[in-house]
């Protein structure tokens, strides 16, 4: 079990890094194609974009092929996807490569998450989830660092070097015993897509990637206008993620405790408030102060949010393969939203407006929670039940 959750947690760190190494990228290719907030947001949103169209055929895929199987094809193709980034010499070319890695990254969390929730009991199902999120965390720091190292150095190199190292993980990944399949239901599907729980527990993990999607594009825009270079805007995540990574494995097993919700609710509260805090405050260290707090809401939701799918989709009898792919196309949805929509809504009425539009969703996302219908099992599946 020690040796999956390793495994797991640097597939999707090497996933997470992957997305995130644009970051500090985004004002040199501003400068360099005349890009506009919509136009950088559109290349940002292309990752989304592609782990959208990915998330629900990847997890058929992975029922039918096992998540190891699955886990190992990502990888793959997102090697070979990072190459092409790497040589990508237009706006075109790096949206279309972006794409084709947010397609290849839906596969591997399918089947990484699938394999992971498959070997381990649901009472410690938010602390190991929590865990394996806490490396995907770490991913989103490392990857603006390897993305101002790419600017410093060769563009071409580190992706390049990272396709090498991707392909040596799904090496790895092929060398571990192979892993049991899901158990498939034909209309189990169709029932989880009518439980009110399930729905909220999916859109319960967009939201935060929402807030994410506006803020990667909009705060380095807004840190490059004040005069900081990519390894300052890259400073800034990393510091920021480490709370991430601090919490995440402890926000699991408060989660299993408490009830998923607890941590929840905390989260989309402190979204609001520092969504707010993005709209009306705008000195370089307030942002900095104020994408820390966006890290510690996200890890306030993601952790528990993610176990609360696995919950859920027990509950409705939903394989767990199926389950994430609905949960990865959810997410995938924010995360090509955020960046599109809030550079639009940037250009057209200002930074302010994606950021309170953030703030209403995550207020309303806390009154519509229902904790019965979340956290209230079905009698069939009693022994799933957690305890508040």
């Amino acid at each position: 079990m020690r040796r999956l959750l390793i495994l797991v947690s640097v597939v999707v760190f090497a996933d997470t890094m992957m997305f995130a190494a644009i970051i500090p990228l985004i004002p040199v290719f501003a400068d360099d194609y005349g890009l506009s907030k919509l136009q950088a947001g559109l290349l940002v949103g292309a990752y989304g974009a592609g782990a959208m169209i990915g998330g629900i055929p990847a997890g058929l895929l992975a029922g039918r092929i096992g998540p190891k199987s699955t886990v190992v094809l990502g990888l793959a193709a997102l090697a070979l996807a990072s190459i092409a980034f790497a040589f990508g010499g237009s706006p075109t070319a790096l949206g279309l490569t972006r794409f084709a890695q947010g397609l290849a990254s839906a596969v591997t969390w399918a089947g990484a998450l699938a394999w992971l929730t498959l070997s381990t009991p649901r009472t410690r199902r938010g602390q190991t989830l929590g865990t394996a999120f806490g490396f995907a965390v770490l991913g989103f720091i490392v990857g603006p660092a390897i993305g101002a190292v790419a600017e410093l150095t060769s563009v071409e190199g580190v992706f390049v070097g990272i396709a090498v190292v991707l392909g040596l993980v799904a090496l790895a990944a092929a060398a571990f015993p192979a892993s049991r399949l899901d158990v498939q239901r034909p209309r189990a599907l169709r029932g989880a897509l009518r439980d009110i729980g399930f729905l909220t527990a999916v859109w319960l993990t967009l939201v935060p990637a929402l807030f994410f999607g506006v803020l990667d594009v909009l705060v380095p825009l807004s840190l490059d206008d004040s005069g900081w270079g990519s390894v300052a805007i890259a400073a800034t995540f990393i510091g920021a993620g480490l709370v991430e990574v601090a919490l995440a494995s402890t926000i699991g097993g408060i989660s299993d405790r408490r009830g998923r919700l607890y941590p929840i609710r905390i989260g989309l509260a402190l979204i609001a408030v520092v969504a707010l805090g993005f709209a009306f405050l705008s000195p370089p260290a307030i942002i900095v102060i104020l994408v820390a707090g966006a890290s510690l809401a996200a890890s306030s939701i993601y952790a528990p949010g993610i176990a609360l799918v696995s919950d859920r989709a027990e509950a409705d009898r939903l394989p767990q393969t199926l389950a994430f792919g609905v949960m990865n196309t959810t997410w995938a949805i924010g995360a090509m939203t955020g960046p599109a929509a809030g550079g639009a809504l940037a250009d057209a009425i200002g930074d302010a407006a994606p950021y309170v539009l953030v703030a209403a969703i995550a207020l309303l996302t806390l009154l519509l929670v229902d904790r019965g219908r979340l956290e209230q099992l079905p009698a069939h599946d009693e022994s799933a039940v957690s305890v508040p």
